[in-house]
């Protein structure tokens, strides 16, 4: 890619405007979960059946990460970036309007189009920006949005939603994704694409399988937190006995834990990448195996969740692992950690509700995370062995060209 040198560029104010992306992103993503007791009764169905809506949203990030990533080989970065988010802003809009279930099903696969493609094109323009052995914390600082936005804006529209109607909670995204259009075209820099980059390129990264072992780590091993996370605000209620009006508060725990387990994990990635994920993943299984034993006690539960937040640092951990196997193929690979995240948001919550529908309870969703959490556990330990018999070659680094 390249920058424009014209432009004098603030790399702090540049992650800043990434970051606030991120928050809007964040937002809307964790807070549909905790809005689902709300929004499954605006739109008259049970909680089980809202949890397809979180589910069509996940599918959307699936499908749009790798489409956008190909489409949009040669548009410049910065471009790019301001469409997604203007797609992301629409769509969020239209979520808070929708009059049906099956309407608010198409415009939450809506929103997640942009997501995936936002978060990958985001963390190569974080990564260009600093020193190669910096990268992880680079983008670390732009996923502290999402972390942010699960201790402050998850909390802001579940009160919304509880308060003045679950609709606002969505409007509220949308609001968000307005200011960081603004913020973009301010402060994020020009980045062409290469010369040699195609969407053909782009699809080399298909046939590595490294990248396919790194995404399958998060599609599996993350499902663990969207299935507890999904259905927390009922466990708090009906298991926990905390009032309604509580459950911001627990979101915003897991919150601190993410953003913690998003700091500690980039600085241990950048030290030791491969390490650091197979320690993120066991500590996440013991943390989902709490869950169980201490949902009845609200003094034992908060600790928990602040624990299986800490967890989400997975996220740039394996972010930066793609940056290593994916050769030139940066862009899709980058989208794609995203819609292996969102295949995980889908999977574990319709595992999740299997289990709640069989009649094993609220806290099952801590032991079905923990076995998913320990099936990527699994898959990284396949990847690393394959890497330490060389089949790895050295990590490469980004295809970035300054202009």
């Amino acid at each position: 890619m390249t920058s424009d040198l014209t432009r004098s560029i603030n790399p702090k104010l540049a992650l800043l405007a990434l970051a606030v992306g991120g928050f809007a992103i964040g937002t809307t993503e964790f807070a549909a979960m905790s809005l689902l007791p709300q929004f499954s009764a605006g739109l008259g169905i049970d909680e089980p059946t809202a949890g397809h809506v979180i589910s069509a949203y996940a599918l959307g990030v699936v499908v749009g990460a790798p489409t956008i990533a190909v489409l949009a080989a040669r548009i410049e970065r910065r471009t790019l970036l301001v469409a997604l988010m203007a797609v992301f802003g629409i769509a969020n809009g239209l979520s808070a309007m929708a009059p049906t279930y099956h309407w608010m099903l198409a415009f939450r696969f809506l929103s997640g189009l942009p997501h995936g493609a936002f978060f990958g094109v985001g963390a190569l323009v974080a990564a260009s920006m600093v020193p190669h052995a910096e990268r992880s914390r680079a983008v670390s600082r732009m996923m502290l949005g999402l972390t942010t936005a699960t201790i402050l804006g998850v909390p802001l529209a579940n009160g919304i939603g509880q308060w003045i109607g679950w609709r606002w909670g969505f409007g509220l995204v949308a609001i968000l994704a307005v200011a960081t259009i603004g913020m973009l075209l301010r402060f994020a820099p020009i980045l062409r694409p290469a010369d040699g980059a195609t969407p053909l390129g782009e699809l080399a990264a298909l046939r590595k399988g490294q990248v396919w072992l790194t995404l399958l780590v998060g599609a599996i091993g993350f499902g663990g937190i969207f299935c507890v996370y999904t259905y927390l605000a009922s466990t708090l209620t009906e298991v926990t006995g905390v009032s309604p009006a509580f459950t911001p508060v627990a979101f915003a725990l897991f919150g601190v834990g993410m953003t913690i387990g998003t700091l500690v994990c980039a600085k241990a990635a950048d030290v030791a990448l491969m390490p650091a994920a197979g320690a993120t993943l066991l500590f996440g299984a013991a943390a989902l195996a709490l869950y169980s034993v201490a949902a009845p006690q609200l003094w034992t539960m908060l600790p928990v969740i602040v624990l299986i937040g800490c967890g989400g640092g997975l996220g740039t951990i394996l972010q930066t692992r793609l940056m290593d196997v994916a050769g030139e193929a940066q862009t899709l690979a980058a989208a794609l950690n995203h819609s292996a995240f969102n295949t995980a948001n889908a999977l574990g919550p319709w595992l999740g509700g299997l289990a709640i529908a069989a009649g094993y309870g609220w806290t099952s969703t801590g032991w079905v995370g923990m076995a998913l959490a320990l099936g990527g556990l699994a898959v990284w330990a396949v990847s690393w062995g394959l890497e330490r018999r060389g089949a790895v070659k050295a990590p490469a680094r980004p295809v970035m060209e300054r202009v």
